[in-house]
């Protein structure tokens, strides 16, 4: 017969009294072994172990059956606690080597080692004896029982009660552990900047919220230019590490894929008995989900904090896109995706503050003659040009470099000298670029600075560079100029120009010139052209190349170009007063001065005031003013001409102009730049471009004056390739406006004697 587990209360008749043991009962294989509610049993008595043993060991309690681990002393305990993790329940004897080693243990268990989930159960078999009812409360007691009543069904009863407790307590503390463990990761996820490292840090951070391995991939939606979507893996981790940033459709792995596209369609997680997908709602459309491989199933808790985290994850992944956008928008060229203007500052001040800036050099890069591409052939085909240049320049001259784009056809260069060079950049350029099937010839003319010898901030090693890119560009195109020092007192010498040029205006230092213009049939003045002059208090000139550009880079150009129109009109009213009836008063128009939004606004109004009849009146422009965006140009000319006033291009054929714009621009005159006129006799091209212009100027039906006429043969010849009119000191200086009546007058009796 088997032995009784408890003795009977001698006062009750139960057939609870006997439990006996199926010496039969089945045990489950090793590997059928599922997770077990953990069982510690601590007391003195050998048989007290072996009976509860006996009378538990084969029963199942919430669905695990129970496993047991045993001390027989107080002390034992103590060492066995020290490293047993997830003890459920302690069936615990009160009198052990001391009538309260029982207590003490309980003491020790809750406050030393801080296992507070546990559940204890007191058992003593002295039924005299009980604790204090302020042990039991404080040190968190579950029950208190003598061992003659623990029977069976009470012993299964307390087990049960205890273990159900333990349940609730664990899954409120993991419930509360992990809510801890998501406000930390969310705080840790927000402080990654860029989607691929916020990614990567989310599935970090989810599988150490489930306490597993990050085996996972996490994709993003993004939208294509042909409306269709696509699915970018943004990060992978553990096993897919080796999975590229690309397109989910070219990884070779079926399962991921469908998983993923699966869990996108459901708009919901997805749980597997081996794997998990996790949905991440974002705006505009652009969800983003995660496929993780799981070692074991995930409990409720599990999922519902992985509901929780993935709201956060998605808000997450919507912000760091934001910030991400921004940032690139704020700190990178949209086109290129180059770093910009701004974030070069940064990148330059970091350099100037490093321990390479000896080594370093800082080259700007800009495009020759670009305007007249990107005009000729189309602003894409200018992009696809500007991307390609961008290209080279960051896989051609080596690595560890900066490229930048600062906006418009202006790149730059930052890195060790031995690579940024004039020799290696410009070396770039030597090899057409292919644009849609067209090979395009492009040069650079270059402005550098050595940090070694800067001294200043990244902005200004910048503002250097472009003052070399500008003397470089003064030079000679596909050039090169370094800054010196040197470079520094020529600005402080422009900027005491600028200074001494206001107050010059102020005090009516300057003062318009007129240069007649000759009919060279008839040699008779029809017209002339006003220059803007400078004259110190000392009677000294400054030369209009000095002082002109130093008032178009100060602005000042806008009140003296008004001012020079005004007082153009005003002479051409007194010539005509005076009898000049058909003569054409000539007037240059700055690039600044001419772009300035009230430029049309002050035209009129001059005219009107002044009462100049605007027949009478032609605008100078450049060349190369025509043909930098000529579409707005014409649009403005168009403008111009309707209040009468004509229209001339001065020095032209020195800017390359498309034939096609020239056309489109409706202008009235071309002016032949002295450069050409010079060549007639001390040239051995001769008139050849001169006889061009005078060609393409009967050809559109345009009148053509030759500038910068000094002798007699140029004017003979000039006229005999049928150009009609001309400037120059071979027919008079520019003179003031006196000066000018009285020649008028002296010609005018000459031509009647």
């Amino acid at each position: 017969m088997p032995e009784p587990i408890m003795p009977l209360d001698a006062n009750k008749d139960d057939h609870d009294d006997l439990v006996f043991l199926d010496e039969q009962a089945p045990q489950p294989p090793a590997a059928a072994l599922r997770s077990v509610w953990r069982v510690m049993i601590i007391d003195d008595d050998e048989d007290v172990h072996s009976t509860t043993t006996f009378a538990l060991g084969n029963l199942e309690m919430q669905h695990r059956p129970l496993e047991f681990v045993h001390a027989y002393s107080a002390a034992q305990a103590r060492e066995q606690l020290k490293h047993e993790t997830d003890i459920a329940v302690i069936l615990l004897d009160v009198v052990m080597e001391q009538d309260d080693a029982g207590l003490h243990l309980v003491r020790y268990i809750r406050e030393t080692l801080k296992m507070t989930d546990v559940r204890i159960i007191l058992r003593t078999g002295q039924p005299g004896y009980a604790p204090e009812i302020d042990a039991i409360r404080d040190f968190d007691i579950n029950d208190y029982k003598t061992k003659s009543e623990l029977t069976r069904i009470k012993l299964f009863t307390t087990v049960t009660a205890a273990i159900r407790s333990y349940e609730q307590i664990r899954a409120i503390s993991s419930s509360r552990r992990g809510l801890d463990q998501i406000v930390h990761a969310s705080t840790q996820l927000m402080a990654l900047h860029g989607v691929q490292n916020f990614s990567a840090g989310a599935l970090a951070q989810i599988a150490d919220l489930l306490g597993i391995r990050a085996d996972g991939v996490l994709c993003v939606q993004d939208m294509l230019d042909d409306g269709s979507r696509q699915l970018v893996v943004c990060a992978c981790s553990g096993i897919f590490s080796s999975l590229p940033h690309s397109a989910l459709c070219k990884i070779d792995n079926a399962r991921v894929t469908q998983a993923i596209e699966h869990t996108l369609a459901q708009r919901r997680n997805v749980y597997a008995h081996d794997y998990a997908t996790l949905y991440f709602a974002g705006k505009s459309s652009r969800d983003a989900a995660a496929f993780l491989l799981l070692p074991r199933p995930l409990s409720a808790i599990d999922e519902s904090l992985l509901e929780v985290f993935c709201s956060n994850v998605a808000v997450g992944l919507d912000n760091v896109e934001l910030v991400t956008h921004l940032h690139n928008a704020a700190f990178y060229d949209q086109l290129s995706k180059l770093p910009n203007r701004t974030r070069l500052v940064e990148i330059l001040d970091a350099a100037l503050a490093g321990p390479a800036r000896d080594e370093a050099t800082l080259s700007l890069v800009d495009l020759d003659h670009f305007a007249e591409t990107n005009d000729a052939l189309g602003h894409q085909f200018g992009d696809l040009l500007l991307l390609a240049v961008a290209g080279r320049l960051q896989t051609q001259l080596g690595g560890q470099l900066t490229v930048a784009r600062l906006g418009g056809d202006i790149f730059s260069v930052l890195g060790d000298s031995s690579q940024v060079n004039p020799a290696n950049i410009l070396a770039l350029f030597q090899t057409p670029f292919s644009i849609d099937g067209q090979d395009v010839q492009v040069s650079a003319t270059l402005g550098l600075v050595r940090l070694g010898e800067h001294t200043g901030t990244g902005a200004d090693a910048l503002k250097d560079a472009d003052i070399a890119l500008k003397r470089a560009k003064s030079q000679q195109r596909a050039g090169h100029f370094y800054f010196s020092r040197s470079m520094g007192i020529e600005i402080r010498e422009r900027v005491r120009m600028m200074h001494a040029l206001r107050t010059a205006f102020s005090q009516n230092q300057l003062f318009v010139v007129y240069q007649p213009q000759i009919d060279l049939s008839t040699r008779r003045a029809v017209g002339a052209e006003a220059l803007l002059r400078w004259q110190t208090p000392d009677g000294k000139f400054i030369s209009p190349d000095r002082f002109i550009p130093i008032a178009e880079y100060s602005g000042i150009i806008i009140e003296l170009g008004e001012w020079v129109l005004r007082t153009a009109c005003r002479e051409l009213v007194r010539l005509r007063a005076e009898g000049h009836r058909n003569f054409v008063m000539s007037i240059n128009v700055s690039q600044v001065q001419f772009r300035h939004p009230l430029f049309l606004e002050m035209l009129r109004l001059a005219l009107e005031e002044t009462q100049a009849p605007p027949e009478f009146i032609e605008l100078e422009i450049t060349e190369s003013m025509a043909m930098e965006e000529p579409d707005l140009l014409i649009k403005m000319l168009w403008q111009i001409k309707q209040t009468g006033v004509s229209i001339a291009i001065d020095d032209f054929g020195t800017g390359f102009s498309s034939l096609s714009y020239l056309q489109r621009l409706q202008v009235d005159r071309l002016k032949i730049d002295r450069a050409f006129v010079t060549e007639i006799t001390g040239s051995a091209r001769g008139s050849s471009i001169a006889e061009m212009v005078i060609q393409l100027g009967r050809n559109l039906g345009l009148a053509v004056i030759a500038e910068g006429v000094e002798d007699e043969r140029q004017a003979q010849i000039l006229q005999a390739l049928g150009c009609p009119m001309a400037q120059g000191f071979l027919f008079a200086r520019p003179m003031t406006a006196s000066a000018l009546g009285k020649w008028l007058t002296e010609e005018a009796l000459q031509g009647a004697a």
